[in-house]
Parts: structure tokens; sequence; C-alpha cells
């Protein structure tokens, strides 16, 4: 047996059901009006019809709708054609074209099976019926039909019937309770009225869109991913992908929403932390490795803005899944005082080809080759930092580090925060045109030039600008490990751009990289 056949109970072109198995033996077919080798063999099955309706069933299952009583007139069929317009039963059958032919006998074992035409398989599978059934063979005038004629793709292939067809399957692997809407009501306005939204409109995750999403992974779609905090609501693969489709994202950016979401929920980055401080914390995302290219990242032009789908929606998939799955809901746990742009999406890609410097995943430990997601906690930016006039190293360095003095307040000094330069490639070439400048280099001139004397500052840290001298200094942050440095934007215009952390550390959040996996 080549495939096994499932049980179905379908209407024919007069509303009355027909099921199978019965205890007879069996000849289905599957057609569909407008296949021509479909039309070919429709004379043929009626023929051993009109021979054997005593001893065998001859069933059409026919996937054209109002059509299939069109393709029986055109034929004056007299055995049964069954309605499967929605293409369930082609779907369980498994078949690929039409016409495909199943032969079975009165066990229900398939004696034959065959898809479109070709004369020798039909005029062999006459004879078999005949010596099935004794009786005499359908008459059938073999030399007028065509030796051979491949059939057409069933109907329950196409991409936006088969993905439903899948999602419906009872091994389906979408397990996430389905909601029901309303033929009334909108979907758009519902989803809203639900709270699943961040505010903008989202894309209906219908079981077929989720089937296609699910399909840019390896990873089993039940497996879980990480608990999410503050619910700490279980982030399968499934439900991932779900907030995936809402968020607008295509099936190959799976993999990086996945590993986003890994690294949101250590520990270390602390999302719920991220979430609910009244100081406006939210993850911003950054790509790199050969995944960039692939998906079709934008880590030039507008990199930090709109424009790109894959910055835009990945970014804002975790977002969602914070608060869909999470339960991260804005006046609920999340508290920020004025709110921030970045809890829409925060994403880009490093501009690797553009940097003199390792890229940021290899800076921390990865391969080269690999592709990794690194999650920061930010609660401002991007900040411009413009410096057109600058011609050396020493100059520009000293004005993207004073660039960086006003993190949080300029008063406050020694901080432990994060701090993430973005460097665009005009102030690459600035900073490279006396040799190599590296990152180390550029660390020390931002502390160098972010430095005040420690009896400018009060106790509580306010400026007090009444003591001179040679005091003890103190730098912008508590340490250069603080200060991140990727690179992108166009290769036009010398804007720089900053964004500013929150508390780092085990009282607030530290960066983390995730590996990206299939």
């Amino acid at each position: 047996m080549s495939k096994a056949p499932r049980d179905f109970l379908l209407p024919d072109l007069a509303g009355a059901s027909h099921a199978y198995p019965t205890k007879r033996a069996s000849l289905i077919c599957f057609v569909k009006e407008d296949c021509e080798t479909c039309n070919t063999a429709a004379p043929v099955l009626e023929a051993l019809k009109k021979a054997h309706d005593s001893a065998i069933d001859v069933v059409l299952i026919a996937q054209s709708g109002d059509a299939n009583a069109t393709f029986a007139q055109r034929h004056g069929l007299t055995m049964p054609v069954l309605d499967d317009t929605s293409c369930k039963t082609a779907f369980e059958w498994d078949i690929e074209s039409v016409p495909s032919v199943f032969w079975i006998d009165e066990a229900g074992d398939v004696k034959t099976d065959f898809e479109g035409f070709i004369r020798a398989d039909w005029e062999a599978l006459a004879t078999d019926i005949a010596t099935h059934t004794a009786q005499a063979a359908a008459q059938i005038d073999w030399a007028s039909l065509p030796e051979w004629r491949p059939g057409c793709g069933s109907k329950h292939l196409d991409p936006t019937i088969y993905d439903k067809l899948r999602a419906e399957a009872n091994d389906s692997p979408i397990r996430a309770r389905q909601i029901d809407i309303a033929t009334s009501d909108d979907v758009a306005e519902f989803m809203f009225d639900q709270g699943f939204s961040d505010g903008l409109p989202l894309v209906p995750p219908t079981p077929e869109r989720v089937m296609r999403m699910l399909a840019g992974t390896k990873r089993d779609p039940q497996e879980l991913v990480a608990t999410v905090p503050p619910n700490m609501g279980e982030a399968t693969v499934e439900k991932i992908a779900i907030n995936a489709v809402m968020a607008g994202c295509k099936p190959e950016y799976l993999p990086v929403v996945i590993a986003a979401v890994e690294a949101a929920c250590t520990d270390e980055f602390n999302i719920h932390g991220v979430t609910a401080t009244t100081m406006g914390a939210a993850p911003l995302m950054i790509v790199n490795g050969p995944i960039r290219e692939k998906i079709g990242m934008n880590s030039g032009l507008g990199a930090l803005g709109a424009g790109n789908r894959a910055n835009a929606t990945i970014g804002r998939a975790l977002r969602l899944v914070v608060r869909n799955v999470g339960g991260a809901s804005t006046g609920g746990v999340e508290r920020s005082t004025h709110g921030n742009p970045m809890k829409f999406t925060m994403c880009f890609a490093e501009h690797e080809a553009r940097s003199p410097w390792s890229a940021l995943h290899v800076e921390r430990g990865f391969d080269a080759e690999d592709s990794v997601v690194t999650l920061f906690a930010m609660t401002s930016g991007p900040v411009h930092i413009v410096d057109q006039n600058s011609r050396s190293p020493h100059d520009l360095a000293g004005t993207l580090g004073l660039g960086l003095d006003g993190a949080l307040s300029p008063k406050m000094r020694n901080l432990p925060v994060d701090a993430l330069l973005v460097v665009c490639p005009e102030h690459i070439d600035t900073l490279m045109k006396e040799g190599p400048f590296s990152k180390a280099d550029l660390r020390a001139r931002i502390q160098e030039v972010t430095a005040r004397p420690d009896a400018d500052q009060s106790v509580d840290g306010a400026l007090r600008g009444d003591k001179k001298g040679d005091a003890p200094k103190g730098a912008k942050f508590a340490s250069e490990d603080h200060i991140h440095i990727v690179v992108a934007g166009s290769e036009a215009g010398k804007f720089s751009s900053a964004f500013y952390g929150w508390v780092s550390g085990a009282t607030g959040s530290t960066s983390v990289s995730k590996k990206i996996k299939d």
C-alpha cells in the first residue's frame, strides 16, 4: 500500500452524504474541473462505473465548488461527484496532483494508485477491476486516448489553503487557544479591545499565518524558550511565532526573535525591572553576523529609524512577547513616567563591513561567522552627536566624549550605567585618518574629556562651581566597560548617535548576547 486512505463523509451535487469506507470495493478519483487531464479521464471513469456498478463503488471527489456540476454535466457522469471544495479530504489522503486514482478492495487495502493519465496504467486498472469482479471488462476505445498526459497540482497545495489545513489537522503543531471572532466584528478593532496591541495595528495571527511563521525555524513549536516576567508566562516557540505574526515579521525573522526572547528573559538582563522602572527603560537590540544580510536588515542609511521591515518588526515582536506572554502592559506593570519610543521597537544591524574594529559579537566572545543578537536596556536615544569640523582623531573623539557627557544628567559622574555609541562611517574615516584608532583609545578619550574635579560636585552630585583647583577628577562612567561602541549609518553625514542606559549590574540590567539558532 503506497498511501493509506482516510475516512470521509462528503456531500454529492444534490446534497446527499456519502461515506467511506463501505463494505464494497471502491474506485476513488480526485479531480478538478479546469484540469485537462481530469477531463480526459472522466469518460474512462464513467465507462468503468457503468461496467461494474453492481460490484464496486465508483466515486469522484471534486475540488472546484460550483464548477463540479459543470464537470459532471460535461461528461454525463452518473457516479457520485462529491464536494471537496475545502480540499480537506485531498489533504488527508496526501495526494499531489489530479487526477489521483485509488483502487481499493473490500478490506480497505489499496491495490493500485497512480496520478495523471498514462494509458497503460488505466488499461491495467480496467483489467484488474474486471478480474476482481469477474465481470466483462469495460468497453473503452483505448487507441483514441493519449499515451501520456501529466496531471495538475491539487488545489490543496496552494500555500494559503495548505497552511490552513495543516493548522486544522489533528496532528497540527498549533496548541494555543484560538479565539473565535464574530463575522460582524472588525478583527483589528477586536485585537485593540483585547489589549493585544502596543497601540499600533496588528496582523491577525490566523492559524495559517502562524503555520507559515513556524516554518522559519527547525525548533519544536512546543519547546519552552523562556518564562517571561512579570506574570511568568511560558513563551513557547509557537507563542513567540504568534506575536511575530502580529508584529508583521517574515518567517525568516523568527530565529532572531526567539534568540531575543531568550536574552531578555535571563536574570542578567532583568526584563521585569527594565519593564517596570519609572525611568522608561526598553530593550535595544543589535544583530550581528551573516543573518543580517540573509534577512535584509538595515545597518546603513536610516538604520535607527523607519523603513526596514526586519529592523522594525523584530524589535516589535520582542516587545509584544513581553506584553502578551509576560503580561507587561502599559499602566499595569509598565510604569514609565514618560514612556519611550523604544518601547515600540529598537532593533538594527551593525555595519560590520564599514567598521575597522571587531564586530560587537566578536568582542563579546563569539566567532565572526556566528549570528548573534545583543540586548541593552536603554532609557533614551538616539541622541545625535554632531561634529562636522574636527579633522583629527583626537579632536573628534573628544567631541564624541562630550556628547556622552549629558547622559542622564550632566552633573552625574562615575555612572554605573551603560552607554551605546553608534559611530557613523564619516566619523570612522576621521578617527582612522592618522592610523589605527582602537575602541580602547576612544573609550579612554571619552573618560578623559568627561572627567570633572570631585570638588565641583556636592554630596548629592549637584554642580557647585564654587571650588577650583586640582582636586581628583571623576569621569562620566564608572568604568570604560560601560562604554559600548558599534558602527552604523550611511556614508553621508557626520552625525553619530548615543543611547543611554538604565542602572547596570546586579541592581539593574546587564547587556546579554545570544547566538541565533535555526
